[in-house]
């Protein structure tokens, strides 16, 4: 094969990777942009080492399995968009969708054990409310996703006031897997990552801007946990 067709060949490995580019949703550009530069290297490495270029195609190929295996620990480390933030409790164990703010949860114990929050009229929400009032974790959870679909549940709602009274206490101190699921980050995430991740969450959930003093709560608490290791 002539050094001409290899130019070509490798042209070609490029115009696919900028035509993967330019196809993909901005959600999968920042995947297709870490993935795809070691992909087009090694199409032209392997090229080379075919056409007897061994000397420059191998270490072609080398370079490329080091990109391909940092964009790999990047990714582990890093939420992908469509990533979620996981809290779980006694009763419930809530998920929040990081790129559009949707909240849903699933009932882990009770009349309801199995279902989901979203699966329940808001009188079954309300007689989930009234079953979770000795659990001020699971109750926390609850008011905040009430909080995001109906806002005005509270007033509709003939609140005991004796709810919540010999509550039980949280689940105890936060573990790093349970922090990282908050964050909704992988282990092993940067400084810089944890604090982008508390950051955006935190506009989110804030009770300034409408959102939950709980979750605000449990992510500033996930926060704490993870920085803490880089002291």
């Amino acid at each position: 094969m002539s050094p001409i067709a290899v130019f070509f060949g490798g042209i070609l490995i490029l115009l696919a990777v900028i035509a993967a580019v330019l196809s993909a949703r901005p959600s999968a550009l920042a995947i297709t942009l870490r993935f795809g530069f070691p992909v087009a290297v090694a199409g032209i490495g392997a090229v080379l080492t075919f056409i007897g270029r061994a000397g420059i195609g191998i270490p072609l190929l080398a370079f490329a399995l080091a990109l391909y295996q940092r964009a790999r620990s990047t990714s582990r480390a890093t939420r992908q968009p469509g990533g979620h933030s996981h809290v779980r409790s006694a009763a419930l164990e809530m998920e929040l969708d990081l790129d559009t703010g949707e909240m849903n949860g699933l009932v882990l114990a009770g009349s309801f054990e199995g279902r989901e929050l979203d699966h329940l009229d808001e009188a079954e929400l309300m007689q989930l409310h009234v079953e979770l009032a000795r659990d001020s974790e699971s109750l926390g959870l609850l008011e905040a996703y009430l909080d995001r679909r109906a806002p005005d549940w509270r007033a509709s709602f003939d609140m005991d006031e004796d709810a919540g009274l010999g509550a039980s206490p949280g689940s105890g101190a936060m573990t790093q897997k349970e922090a990282y699921e908050v964050l909704g980050l992988g282990a092993g995430a940067s400084e810089t990552e944890i604090r982008e991740a508390h950051r955006r969450l935190m506009k989110r959930m804030h009770p300034d801007a409408g959102g939950s003093a709980f979750l605000a709560g449990r992510i500033n608490e996930a926060k704490a946990v993870l920085l803490s290791r880089h002291d």
